[in-house]
């Protein structure tokens, strides 16, 4: 991980002894309970770019072929104001289904100007939790991707999408 993100040109501080946030911890102990596989743990940038998490994740994506799983965890709606109306958080996850259905360049193009959605700062009033989508955006390429998570979460809509994985055989 490391050389792809120098060979992009992007910086990077290694810590090898930093412990796990929620972020990383929960979505991994609900879905591998026996922990059996390395995991690297990315912080976001400071800043918080969109387009320079966009690029992170295409830097990534090589791992892709290498049968490494590229998790960004977080959904489409994160306001724990509870201040979103349920129109808001509709009208963004219309927003955010029709961009990730897009083509890539188009993706990539809307999702740097996800606060300029309907609904978009009102679904998230801080961009951190929607950030980790901007990464398996460019990691995911052209490849196809789904809505792989919907729920009604306190009268609000949510989703999370993913990437058709990939295997060493079709790479």
């Amino acid at each position: 991980m490391a050389e792809l993100a120098a060979a992009a040109d992007i910086p990077f501080v290694l810590y090898d002894r930093h412990g796990w946030d929620h972020g990383v911890f929960v979505p991994v102990a609900v879905s591998w309970p026996e922990a059996d596989m390395p995991l690297v743990a990315v912080s976001l940038r400071q800043g918080l770019d969109p387009a320079h998490h966009i690029a992170f994740g295409e830097a990534m994506a090589p791992l892709r072929d290498e049968n490494v799983a590229i998790i960004g965890s977080g959904l489409s709606i994160h306001d724990l104001s509870f201040r979103v109306t349920p129109e808001e958080a509709t009208a963004f996850d219309q927003w955010l289904e029709q961009t990730m259905s897009s083509p890539r360049d188009q993706r990539a193009e809307r999702l740097a100007r996800w606060s300029e959605a309907p609904g978009g700062r009102a679904s998230h009033p801080r961009e951190e939790h929607l950030l980790p989508l901007m990464v398996i955006t460019g990691a995911g390429a052209d490849d196809p991707v789904e809505r792989s998570y919907t729920d009604d979460t306190f009268g609000l809509p949510v989703a999370a999408f993913a990437f058709s994985p990939r295997t060493p055989e079709a790479a």
